[in-house]
């Protein structure tokens, strides 16, 4: 299977053109989610199809139906490839390297970066390989420059960040955008920044959440991917809140890959359209 991915201006009739191009080169559309965005007049599009085809001369049609300016392209349905950053917690990445050696979660897992040694014993019993770039002694232009280059030298589709917890600077997302992915312990807008959950039992809140987020040049502010929530009440303390949290971490960081990993994801500058 192939998906097609079309992002353009709205205007009618784009579904029945684009329909009738697939039809014409007997292509069957196994998969089709569409989105009209009013206040932006933008449509997104994701079809999955299968068939024998010159994708050249079907592009060419596509492009000679769509608005000017359009952004489309067909991906194959391949297995992604990923780094994924660490600093010390070991909940999200154990889950990853679990979910990942049982064949739940389609993608190739290229190495694990860390800036302490924590990690390391858990990510080389999966067999997956261990970088550790320490952040200690160097200054953290310094200690970057040494991240992305070991990442560009694996060259992976996206980057995780499974409880990194250091704060990248603007050149450091600049070189990768829309291709970082962070979990952060809470659900965002509320609660930015550290403690999160420290910051919810002073507030008392009755619901506590995870969200999965691009990374952006404003804290916590990236992209929403994907969030979900527990309900807690006033009998839990700060430390419970943060003890239940990391079992709505874990999912919710794993939703949100996947959906990545499928190619379910547009982003719109800060707004992301999800089709689940």
């Amino acid at each position: 299977m192939k998906i097609l991915l079309i992002e353009c201006n709205d205007e009618l009739g784009i579904i029945a053109r684009v329909t009738t191009v697939l039809a014409k080169f007997k292509l069957n559309l196994i998969e089709f989610h569409e989105f009209a965005d009013e206040e932006t007049n933008q449509f997104y599009m994701r079809a999955g199809v299968t068939g024998d085809f010159d994708q050249a001369e079907v592009e060419k049609e596509i492009l000679e139906v769509l608005p000017k300016g359009s952004n489309f392209k067909f991906v194959e349905g391949r297995k992604k490839k990923v780094v994924i950053m660490v600093t010390k917690e070991n909940h999200c990445i154990g889950d990853l390297l679990l979910r990942h050696y049982t064949g739940n979660l389609d993608m190739e897992i290229l190495g694990v970066i860390g800036n302490h040694p924590d990690c390391k014993d858990l990510t080389e019993k999966f067999d997956i390989p261990w970088f550790e770039i320490s952040h200690k002694e160097i200054d953290r232009t310094k200690h970057e420059e040494l991240i992305i280059k070991k990442i560009k030298e694996l060259d992976p589709d996206f980057i995780l960040l499974a409880k990194f917890m250091r704060i990248l600077s603007p050149e450091f997302v600049g070189e990768f955008p829309n291709k970082i992915i962070n979990i952060h312990h809470s659900f965002l807008p509320s609660f930015i920044g550290a403690n999160p959950y420290k910051q919810a039992y002073k507030r008392g809140v009755k619901i506590i959440g995870a969200t999965a987020h691009f990374v952006n040049n404003d804290l916590d502010e990236g992209p929403i991917i994907y969030q979900d929530v527990i309900r807690v009440d006033h009998s839990h303390s700060a430390l419970e809140m943060s003890r239940s949290g990391r079992d709505v971490e874990k999912r919710v960081f794993t939703k949100g890959i996947k959906l990545v990993l499928r190619d379910r994801v547009f982003v719109n500058n800060n707004r992301t359209i999800v089709f689940a």
